[in-house]
């Protein structure tokens, strides 16, 4: 009775119908190959803040709201210039005057619903150092910016740590594809083919938080923030020569 043997390439065949099914690899006795799907990350720390800022005026009317609402306004663009923030690291997001709802103001005594018939909400990004995070949303908030709070962490060169992270995931990628060699009883040749498959990171949802105003009788630090840290993940699928 005769016992049939695996060649190496056959084997390696059925290594790449497993892990590969998306690429398609010409396995031959002349091309013996490992092909090796693999996933790495890095994590750094964000140097770059985007912060929503913004604000809700009332008024008795639309007149006085708006009036209350440009006061607002334009106090907190002059308090971030003023502090240093450039004028185009600032951009507007929404604007609205509306009539306030009664299911709004059901709580409030009648001389205060008297005084909240209107409203004007507006809200901006602002773009900063993450180290200038919390000073830049205390200038906004002590300015009249009862609607703030969210910051988006970001880096300012993503495709360095993107590449670090591919980077890692084929350096694993060859580790495997060495160990798998060595259970073949050969050796891992010449890197022929790879290709990087970046995960895209979910957004970050915006949701403005509504401020106590500063009180002006007393100095208030700035809220204590720090940056966050930040997982670039890289999955890279690589085709190795088998001697």
């Amino acid at each position: 009775m005769k016992v049939l043997r695996l060649a190496p390439f056959l084997l390696c065949a059925t290594f790449l119908a497993m892990m590969a099914p998306a690429q398609t690899i010409q396995v031959s006795k002349e091309n013996r190959t490992i092909a090796i799907t693999a996933t790495d990350k890095v994590i750094v720390l964000a140097d770059i803040a985007t912060l929503h800022i913004g604000f809700i005026a009332y008024g008795p009317d639309s007149d006085s709201a708006y009036a209350a609402g440009s006061h607002t306004s334009n106090a907190i663009i002059k308090a971030l210039t003023t502090a240093g923030v450039p004028n185009d690291s600032i951009e507007s997001e929404n604007q609205n005057v509306s009539p306030v709802q009664e299911y709004q103001i059901d709580k409030l005594t009648p001389a205060e619903k008297a005084q909240r018939k209107f409203q004007v909400t507006q809200s901006w990004t602002v773009r900063t150092n993450a180290d200038d995070a919390a000073k830049v949303l205390d200038v906004a908030v002590k300015a009249g910016a009862n609607q703030s709070g969210q910051i988006d962490w970001s880096l300012k060169d993503e495709n360095s740590s993107q590449s670090e992270a591919a980077s890692k995931a084929l350096q694993r990628a060859r580790t495997v594809a060495a160990e798998m060699a060595k259970s073949l009883n050969t050796n891992l040749g010449a890197l022929l083919y790879a290709s990087n498959e970046t995960q895209a990171e979910p957004p970050s949802p915006v949701v403005m938080r509504a401020m106590p105003a500063a009180r002006t009788a007393q100095k208030v630090e700035p809220l204590a923030i720090n940056p966050r840290r930040i997982e670039k993940t890289a999955t890279v699928y690589a085709v190795f020569a088998i001697e």
